[in-house]
């Protein structure tokens, strides 16, 4: 196999991997961490496990390779290659018991997100992506991933974790937006960037995002013929504020509306 059918390959093997370690603890007894102090940060067994698995099998398999994890911090970021993984995006759904969470797996090189997996263990369903194409394969099949023309807001769907995940100017900001769309949805996490890729949904808008909950989206966005970046269009690389688009004529009305205060 070519180095990156090699990379893909692993991919798969790592979502395997992290499922095995995950699913004994989804819809069951669990014990349950909070690591935000005053504001609830939920930490579970079934993320450390997780983590602890996909990290031993990138040692083994690509020592010389750099990873930044959610739970477990960072090792060798100078490497030219970095995987970028949470266990769990979503865990306050995972604890809920909604299958609304997934585990990503991202790659960068030289800092470009450049491959990404958002695996889904409860449903069987896995987005992939490389930022030139993205697919699906799941219980219904596979199949190539392609976002949907929406050139207006006012015709488009809106996904957003929670609102009050944006304070003072941005959620006025934010506001703008959703009050133009047609439909907004909240608490999907991952999953609402994965609904974009498959056009069943149009825009995310998040805010105070850390890398590992959107570098793996990047490659399957971008890689469907979306478009994410922060709120100044930018790389999104690097968390905070980020949006998602299906249609890139969106992309542009929704930055000027973030903008518009």
């Amino acid at each position: 196999m070519t180095d990156r059918d090699s990379l893909i390959a692993f991919l798969d093997r790592l979502a395997d991997a992290a499922c095995e370690s995950i699913m004994p603890h989804f819809r069951a007894p669990l014990e349950i961490e909070n690591k935000g102090g005053a504001d609830f940060d939920p930490v579970t067994t079934a993320d450390r496990a997780a983590e602890t698995t996909i990290r031993r099998l990138l040692a083994e398999t690509y020592p010389d390779h750099g990873v930044v994890g959610e739970e477990f911090g960072a090792e060798r970021t100078d490497a030219d290659y970095v995987w970028i993984i949470d266990p769990i995006d979503g865990t306050r759904a995972f604890i809920a018991g909604l299958p609304v969470w997934g585990t990503l797996i991202g790659l960068t090189h030289r800092g470009r997100p450049v491959l990404g997996m958002m695996a889904q263990p409860f449903t069987g369903e896995r987005y992939v992506g490389d930022g030139e194409r993205a697919w699906y394969r799941g219980p219904d099949g596979t199949r190539t991933l392609a976002v949907r023309p929406c050139a207006s807001l006012s015709r488009a769907i809106l996904f957003t974790t929670t609102p009050a995940m944006f304070v003072g100017r941005d959620r006025a900001a934010y506001d703008r937006v959703e009050q133009a769309a047609q439909l907004a949805r909240y608490g999907c996490d991952c999953y609402a960037y994965c609904m974009v890729t498959a056009g069943h949904a149009d825009v995310v808008i998040e805010a105070g995002l850390k890398p590992y909950d959107i570098v793996a989206l990047i490659p399957i966005v971008s890689g469907a013929g979306g478009r994410v970046t922060d709120w100044q269009g930018n790389s999104a690389a690097a968390g905070g504020r980020v949006v998602a688009t299906g249609d890139r004529r969106l992309h542009d009305e929704v930055l000027r509306l973030l903008s518009a205060g």
